[in-house]
């Protein structure tokens, strides 16, 4: 009784997920703009440099957020391999750090998607294999240690995909004056 409601229950988030799943696909093709963060150069070496970001939500823009607690803003390191880049800037320097929207949902599959497809099937195909719940939700679980391991394993080849790249201060000033 308990399984096939829970059976249910999956079956109705299921309809819902395959809405949810065009609804995303429509917004990865949407994100073709570019995703543009201001930043200081913590180091260079060679052609790697880290850049550390304040990511802030929109409310954390707003006039009114001291008497808000919606608000957030956190700072973040971002790796950046780029020669030339490392070539022309120095540490400490202001920069801006861009990518294009779909490395963003690249990333948001890697990280995100693919688990949860990867905990879905897991967890269905225990439970069509007669195993209780409690049992079918760990290996559910463990089922996400192959796929971080193998994303460990294949970071490298990841981070040259997912790539970002370095627009100086001065650039961007001379290109809004020329607007």
């Amino acid at each position: 009784m308990y399984l096939q409601t829970i059976t249910a229950f999956f079956q109705e988030k299921s309809a819902i997920l395959d809405e949810d799943c065009i609804k995303i696909s429509t917004f990865a093709a949407e994100m073709s703009t570019i995703i543009r963060h201001q930043g200081v150069i913590e180091s260079i070496v060679g052609s790697h440099l880290r850049v550390r970001i304040v990511q802030t939500t929109a409310c954390a823009a707003c006039k009114i957020q001291a008497h808000c607690n919606a608000s957030e803003s956190k700072e973040k390191v971002i790796d950046v391999y780029d020669k030339t880049a490392a070539q022309r800037c120095q540490t400490g320097q202001t920069v801006t750090v861009t990518t294009e929207g779909t490395m963003a949902a690249r990333a948001l599959l890697l990280g995100f998607g693919l688990p949860l497809i990867i905990m879905m099937a897991v967890f269905f195909t225990a439970s069509a294999m007669g195993l209780n719940e409690g049992m079918s939700a760990l290996l559910m679980l463990a089922s996400l240690l192959p796929y971080y391991l193998i994303i460990w394993c294949l970071r490298q080849r990841i981070a040259k995909r997912i790539r970002f790249r370095i627009e100086q201060q001065d650039n961007i000033k001379k290109i809004e004056e020329t607007l």
